[in-house]
């Protein structure tokens, strides 16, 4: 009989994380990795990637490097066939690559909008749908974990085209779930709260811990290794009864 604990190991399976090489996505990698995950990181700047991966090496585990350009088609599928070539067929997929563009929607340019919907939001459909491809060609069920964000259920000033991508992200998670589940694939995301990334590391320096105080309960930003216990619930066989879940 598995043990309670025993369902959070991943032990022997191939986890693909996009945007692996700072922030939530190297702690999303490090996490999977100490799970038991063999893990392929994925995004544009290798050097990033090249720490993350010598950070799991380290620790023991088993990392390789990956270029990729979520908003580029060609690079997505060439990112998963890389990925089965040298490690199988992805089990998980975090769908994590995303970017912001601070600006009220009076000022915002159609350039900057493109190129945040394109990587927070399409991105995430094309790196979605390209590994669930690949799972049901390769007859093994998988999750899928989309990282939205809190600003997907709600609202702030200056952040109109991430709040819409992220909202999206939210409804394309349930769409797809819906339509997976047949496959064996779960499809879930995490919405986090705020934790300090080179997303937003500029507006903490400008004074967004006073906003955090006052409008979180807990009056403080998250730790990175908080965010570690839900991502696990998601990817692993704890949470093989949930999908379609925020």
């Amino acid at each position: 009989m598995t043990g309670a604990l025993d369902r959070f190991r991943i032990d022997g399976k191939v986890a693909l994380v996009t945007g692996a090489g700072s922030g939530l996505g190297r702690q999303f990698a490090l996490t999977l990795a100490e799970a038991g995950a063999s893990v392929a990181l994925a995004a544009r700047r290798r050097e990033k990637l090249k720490e993350t991966a010598a950070l799991i090496e380290e620790a023991g585990g088993k990392a390789i490097c990956t270029d990729l350009d979520v908003t580029d088609p060609l690079m997505v599928t060439s990112c998963v066939r890389e990925v089965q070539s040298e490690l199988g067929t992805p089990d998980i997929l975090v769908n994590n690559a995303g970017i912001a563009r601070q600006a009220f929607l009076t000022d915002i340019s159609e350039e900057d909008w493109d190129a945040v919907l394109d990587t927070n939001l399409k991105g995430v459909f094309m790196m979605a749908q390209a590994t669930a491809k690949a799972m049901i060609m390769a007859g093994k069920p998988g999750s899928i974990i989309n990282i939205a964000s809190i600003l997907g259920l709600g609202v702030s000033k200056a952040l109109g085209s991430y709040i819409a991508a992220k909202s999206g992200v939210i409804q394309l998670t349930k769409a797809m779930a819906l339509e997976w589940t047949r496959n064996g694939i779960r499809v879930n995301a995490l919405a986090p709260g705020y934790f300090v990334t080179e997303i937003n590391e500029a507006a903490f320096e400008q004074g967004a811990h006073e906003m955090v105080k006052q409008h979180v309960p807990m009056a403080r930003v998250g730790d990175m290794g908080e965010i570690s216990g839900p991502l696990l619930l998601l990817a692993s066989d704890a949470g093989s009864y949930m999908t379609g879940n925020i």
